[in-house]
Formats: C-alpha cells, sequence, structure tokens
C-alpha cells in the first residue's frame, strides 16, 4: 500500500511540474489539488468539480507535455471507477480528448487514446459520446500510423467501445 501511495505522489508531482507556471499560473495550484495531492488520493478529483475542469481546460488548451500529463491523469482517474467516468464525461471531457488523439504529439495521443478507452470501459452513454465526437477514425489512424504505445492505447480504446454497442462495431 505504502509503494502504490509513493508511486501515486510522484504521479501527481510530475503532472504538476509538467504544466508551465506561465500557462497555469493560478491553475498549477488547482490542478494539483484536482490530482488528489492535498489528500493523498487521485479519486478525490469526483468530489472537486474546479479540479475536473481544470484537467479539461489542460487536455484543451495546455503545452503539449500539460496535455499528455492532464490526459493521463483523466485516464487514471476513469480506470475502474465508474462514478469517475461519468463525471470526466459530465466535465466535458471527451472532446478534447479526441482532438488530442486527433492532433495531438505521440505521447498526448497515446494517453487521450488510454483515457478515452478508460472512459468507454462499461459505460454505454460514454461511448455513444466518443463516437458521436468522431473518435473511431482517429483512434483507426493511430492504430495503423501511430507509435506503438499509441497503437495499444487505440486498440484497446476500440475494443471498449465495441464492447456490447453493435453501432460502434458497425462504424
Amino acid at each position: 500500500m505504502a509503494r502504490r501511495v509513493l508511486d501515486g505522489e510522484r504521479r501527481r508531482e510530475r503532472v504538476a511540474r509538467a504544466v508551465p507556471a506561465p500557462e497555469l499560473a493560478q491553475g498549477r495550484e488547482r490542478a494539483e489539488r484536482a490530482l488528489g495531492r492535498r489528500r493523498g488520493r487521485a479519486d478525490d478529483v469526483v468530489a472537486l468539480g474546479e479540479g475536473r475542469a481544470q484537467l479539461v481546460a489542460l487536455v484543451a488548451n495546455g503545452s503539449a507535455s500539460g496535455k499528455e500529463m492532464a490526459a493521463g491523469a483523466l485516464g487514471k482517474l476513469a480506470y475502474d471507477n465508474a462514478a469517475n467516468r461519468a463525471a470526466i464525461a459530465a466535465a466535458g471531457g471527451i472532446a478534447p480528448l479526441v482532438a488530442l488523439v486527433t492532433n495531438g504529439a505521440a505521447g498526448g495521443q497515446e494517453q487521450a487514446a488510454r483515457a478515452l478507452g478508460n472512459l468507454a470501459y462499461d459505460n454505454a452513454a460514454n461511448q455513444a459520446a466518443i463516437a458521436a465526437a468522431g473518435a473511431i477514425d482517429p483512434l483507426v489512424a493511430l492504430l495503423t500510423h501511430g507509435a506503438a504505445g499509441g497503437q495499444e492505447e487505440a486498440a484497446r480504446a476500440l475494443g471498449n467501445l465495441a464492447s456490447d454497442n453493435a453501432a460502434n462495431r458497425a462504424a
């Protein structure tokens, strides 16, 4: 358990350092809180609407490394947590993640694909929203032409999008 907490703290510190201070100004403190630094738990983001919004804003408007780290944080929050999956989608997180898969740097594409895959897992509403946001074609492009890590995450995301969803399988 102690190792898991240490790994989480290191991850939060990397995210906080990855976003340049001028870009965030006040947002860095909010992003750190959103990542659960003050309580040591990333899952606290569900209770922090402002934090979710900061992470989504970083994915939409951050530097390349900021987008990558924020997408990674959203993906980790969505992993194995149905409440976080719904909350991230409600905060408008899907469209910026799709944009990052479409136009981001390789690391950002990989993290965005991972986040989209986690958001789609066992959540029919998110599956439909991700497909409606136009994610399928960019994920297929990432699968066929992306870096190895991006290809793996795109394949997993497409699998989660197709799971129990005939419309997405046909797309």
